[in-house]
């Protein structure tokens, strides 16, 4: 049996008048860990393309990057929303409704977590620290290795995520100065950092639509953080035996 096709949304980056797609390896990696063949998904397609794509998949991750655009959330610009990218905004938000309807096994991570949030109809914090009463600092990177233990997370003991993690408390590192404002209806919060930041959501029903505000794939040393990929590649092997 081959191994599931797991998507992976790419980012944009420009560098001395050339523009890439870019993804970290650690993402790639995490993937195949988990049993999963790992294709990169490019910016810059048509819907149409996009869509044609989407049906080989067995999978989609949703990976770091730059702030959506407040638009996308019906929010005005702040001083401190960076490294927006329209077009990727536009390829996640048009996948993300196919991914829906055809019980695709999705995982969010960090701006993947806030886009769930966005595509179903919730708002994000502009910047956490600016907005949120009694917030603690959430982005610990440059500063701090990608793999730095930055808080706790306490993970709602009935949701899927403690299932997989099979602990109910959990170390993790924070990359991130956006986060869950308004939750989206239907989405049911499993994770919660110590300030009352959501961490970790799922979608009730779903076969498997999961995402975390943090950064498992940065954290391979941690069994725990293999253990989501290697649950969501089981149930995109899942999908494609379906």
């Amino acid at each position: 049996m081959s191994s599931p096709l797991i998507g992976i949304v790419t980012s944009r980056i420009h560098r001395r008048g050339n523009t890439a797609m870019y993804l970290n390896e650690a993402y790639v990696q995490a993937v195949l860990r988990g049993g999963g063949a790992p294709v990169l998904i490019p910016l810059g397609l048509p819907e149409e393309t996009l869509r044609g794509i989407l049906p080989r998949l067995d999978g989609v991750v949703f990976s770091g990057g730059g702030d959506m655009h407040p638009k996308t959330y019906h929010s005005h610009m702040h001083p401190k929303v960076s490294d927006v990218d329209r077009d990727r905004d536009r390829v996640e938000l048009s996948l993300f409704p196919e991914i829906l309807q055809s019980n695709k096994p999705f995982l969010g991570i960090c701006r993947g977590f806030q886009v769930l949030n966005v595509a179903l109809g919730g708002t994000l914090y502009e910047d956490i620290l600016d907005q949120h009463t009694g917030a603690m600092r959430h982005s610990y990177y440059p500063e701090f290795p990608r793999d730095y233990p930055a808080h706790p997370v306490q993970v709602s003991e009935e949701s899927r995520l403690a299932r997989i993690l099979g602990k109910p408390l959990l170390e993790v590192n924070s990359l991130h100065h956006q986060g869950i404002r308004d939750l989206a209806p239907g989405l049911k919060p499993t994770a919660y950092a110590p300030d009352g930041i959501v961490e970790g959501v799922e979608l009730p029903g779903h076969p498997f639509c999961l995402a975390v505000q943090w950064h498992p794939e940065a954290m391979p040393d941690v069994a725990e953080m293999r253990q989501i990929f290697q649950a969501f590649v089981q149930a995109a092997r899942e999908k494609q035996l379906a």
